[in-house]
């Protein structure tokens, strides 16, 4: 048995429009259509769409506003919207995302980007859907195998590297461009703790057992991007205020989907609770200017200043979308600007200390790209 074709749901006051965005996509997919917002808020409650595309300017309730409605509906909130629309301001679109939009398209749009675009934000519901399922799946799994796993360590062991894999191949598979970034900051983190572990400074916040579930959960640190708008996340260029206000939610938003899955678990591990304070707390600078918080110094968790060094470093010897890769030695230039107040002065002094080593790291797990913006130019992105 084939499965259903996935649903798009369009609504414009146009009847050429419709008329034209049906033709463009109903050979692949299902097509709904409403010729404004009430109509199409009473055809989602019916029969819920995978995908909408929103007019702005129509009769009686605007685009925004059905926008604002189904984002507050919790059937409808993770049902991805593309603004489809004559207003093209900067303006415009940012109220779009701000008010929870998946993306936006410019009239007149051209068939072939729209169609790119509407086939890109599915793949992307459909792996968001599933992580939000992936703590039933992991509980099922745990459960399953019960019988062969004999103790509670090796079933909280097996729970995390199957919690890492599937967390994991989503961050990678949603930007391709940050390649083996993972797999670095994780080593980097490693190297890092296992250099920091022998300094009197940190006898009390780091031990030789703490430094293998920090590093189990470091692959965590960026999961709240799955959050992030994708038209945001792998913009091309500085992101505008508005823009780097909703980036900055990352960290949060990472906070509480693992605090989410560590509720419907039912268990306390110890790697969770290093991911929980890298996730959030990575983007925190030793001064105290960082975000969400504002921590500073030794308030910041250990783990999440550690992450701090290995993020920003692997974000300037790597090409982003938004900007090309820096050469090593102008990257630890840059990062010694921010000795003392964007980095733990000591962890930073140790990174400095296994300096060949991170070079190898980098080298072993480089992407196909080759390794020129100031350290607050890249605050906004990494």
């Amino acid at each position: 048995m084939t499965s259903l074709k996935p649903l798009i749901l369009a609504v414009d006051d146009s009847p050429q429009i419709l008329q034209q965005i049906h033709g463009l996509l109903s050979t692949d997919y299902q097509v709904m259509i409403a010729k404004d917002g009430e109509t199409a808020l009473t055809l989602v409650e019916r029969r819920r769409p995978d995908l909408i595309l929103l007019d702005i300017v129509m009769p009686g309730m605007s685009g925004y506003q059905v926008c604002e409605k189904l984002k507050a509906n919790p059937k409808s909130q993770h049902i991805p919207i593309i603004f489809v629309s004559s207003q093209s301001d900067d303006d415009d679109q940012e109220k779009g995302f701000a008010l929870g939009a998946a993306d936006y398209i410019s009239k007149p749009f051209s068939p072939n980007v729209t169609f790119a675009r509407i086939k890109t934000h599915l793949q992307l519901k459909e792996m968001a859907d599933f992580l939000r399922d992936q703590n039933t799946f992991l509980e099922a799994e745990v459960n399953k195998r019960t019988d062969e796993i004999k103790s509670q360590s090796e079933r909280l062991q097996a729970l995390q590297q199957a919690t890492i894999l599937i967390v994991t191949s989503l961050a990678e598979t949603r930007d391709l461009e940050t390649g083996n970034h993972i797999r670095r900051t994780q080593y980097f983190i490693e190297a890092i703790a296992q250099e920091l572990v022998t300094s009197r400074e940190y006898s009390d916040e780091l031990s030789a057992d703490m430094i293998a579930p920090i590093v189990r959960s470091a692959p965590l640190h960026d999961i709240g991007k799955v959050g992030i708008p994708d038209a945001i996340l792998t913009k091309r260029g500085k992101l505008t205020e508005p823009e780097y206000e909703i980036m900055k939610n990352h960290a949060q938003l990472g906070l509480d989907a693992i605090e989410r899955a560590e509720e419907q678990l039912g268990i306390q591990v110890d790697f969770l609770q290093h991911a929980k304070e890298i996730a959030v707390g990575h983007h925190e600078k030793w001064d105290g200017s960082g975000y969400p918080k504002g921590l500073a110094g030794t308030d910041i968790p250990i783990s999440a200043r550690l992450m701090a060094i290995a993020d920003v470093y692997d974000a300037l010897i790597n090409q982003r979308c938004y900007k090309p890769a820096i050469e090593h030695d102008k990257s630890i230039a840059i990062m010694q600007a921010g000795r003392g107040t964007h980095f733990d002065p000591v962890a930073f002094d140790a990174f400095l200390r296994i300096e060949q080593r991170i070079i190898e790291i980098a080298h072993e797990y480089r992407d196909d790209d080759d390794p020129t913006e100031t350290l607050e130019s890249l605050e906004w992105k990494t």
